[in-house]
């Protein structure tokens, strides 16, 4: 989320979970526990508790309802990159059409899951985003994005003006989803160029991480 990008590395994962139904997170807790390289180090049943939990537990990925009672998940996260946090956030959503979901992306998720999500999906997604990579469905973003597309278009958008040709291929592959390995296999260069390339596209668009760059490309019509 704050870490522009840059992963968790080896070890063991540690998983902060954030929702406020108890059986969501018991099952949660009880899929992410039995895995080896997992471990719950904390729950919260509202976004007020989101600071005091990392601040106490140094999660590396926080699991977090976008829509709780008291303070939702996009406050919370908003709280969090304010806060400086390293930890990254995954978004549980019930719809993936949900408004909630690129307002929690924009104010700093790394991405999102749906509560109808498998464990494998869910694993899948917390090692994700632990190894500093995104978790976008790149339709439902776009379709998300549409409805908040700026009516400037991209070429008003100075941010993305300042891309060269190249960085803007690159960010439309990023938008679609893809890892840095398969952007590299898609323009014949190496990943170390496209991690390159990536640095560049969130260095002159002022953005935290992957996920807020793709964010921005959908909102200004860069990507369609």
């Amino acid at each position: 989320m704050t870490g522009q990008g840059t992963g968790h590395g080896t070890g063991t994962v540690r998983v902060a979970l954030v929702d406020d139904e108890p059986l969501i997170r018991s099952g949660l807790a009880a899929v992410i526990g039995a895995e080896p390289d997992l471990e719950v180090v904390g729950q919260a049943g509202d976004g007020s508790e989101v600071l005091d939990l990392v601040g106490r537990t140094a999660p590396h990925v926080v699991l977090m309802d976008v829509r709780m009672p008291g303070v939702d998940g996009i406050a919370a996260t908003r709280a969090l990159v304010r806060a400086g946090s390293a930890a990254r956030v995954l978004v549980l959503t019930t719809f993936a059409n949900d408004d909630h979901v690129v307002d929690a992306l924009a104010a700093g998720a790394d991405g999102f899951l749906l509560k109808r999500s498998t464990p494998e999906e869910v694993l899948h997604g917390i090692r994700t985003v632990a190894r500093g990579e995104s978790l976008l469905f790149p339709d439902a973003v776009r379709e998300l994005a549409r409805r908040h597309v700026r009516s400037a278009g991209p070429a008003g958008v100075p941010e993305l003006a300042r891309l060269t040709a190249r960085e803007g291929e690159v960010l439309r592959l990023m938008a679609d989803g893809r890892s840095n390995a398969e952007i590299a296999a898609a323009l014949v260069l190496g990943v170390e160029t496209v991690r390159s390339h990536v640095a560049a596209v969130l260095a002159k668009t002022g953005t935290r991480d992957r996920t807020q760059a793709v964010v921005l490309a959908y909102r200004s019509g860069f990507v369609r």
